[in-house]
């Protein structure tokens, strides 16, 4: 099995809320980690052994650049306590769709465990793989209360998504 360690200046995260006044977006780099896979001729994905990732990110690279709404979401997220977002593969396997894969795994965000399950599209080249996929997220399953600020109020679901380009090691 190969292990590939994800190249944080080329992994994006996109997320993006809406609130009462217009939408908040931020798009950033900094995503950590690493992704073990069997990968087959053609840089076909071996299901038969297990892959295995874990993922983390830094909540004070979320901004949305204003400060107000970046210092409120920092407070509410509890950031002090909870520095990382975490993310850890359980299981994936093949939609039928050539390069693409249900994927399940575990999210931990301020403290909170929850298990997901989505879809991802996987493309391997010459000792390079790159994930990506999207998932909306409901913030109060992590025992967070969306921000408000003023007239502002920002609702509960968020759509995050991620492009991730890892690199095989050794």
């Amino acid at each position: 099995m190969a292990r590939f360690r994800i190249v944080p200046t080329l992994s994006r995260v996109w997320i993006e809320a809406r609130s009462t006044l217009h939408p908040i977006r931020t798009e950033t780099s900094g995503l950590e980690g690493w992704v073990e896979l069997e990968l087959g001729k053609g840089g076909l994905l071996d299901l038969a052994a297990a892959p295995g990732a874990h993922l983390e990110f830094d909540v004070d690279r979320l901004t949305s650049g204003n400060p107000l709404e970046d210092r409120e979401l920092r407070r509410r997220i509890d950031a002090r306590r909870f520095p990382t977002i975490a993310g850890d593969l359980t299981s994936m396997e093949a939609t039928g769709e050539d390069g693409r894969y249900r994927v399940a795994g575990d999210l931990t965000f301020r403290g909170v465990t929850r298990q997901y399950e989505d879809e991802i599209t996987l493309e391997a080249t010459d000792g390079t793989v790159i994930l990506a996929g999207e998932k909306t997220f409901d913030v109060r399953d992590f025992g967070m209360e969306p921000p408000r600020i003023l007239l502002l109020k920002v609702e509960p679901h968020v759509s995050v998504k991620v492009a991730i380009t890892a690199e095989k090691e050794g």
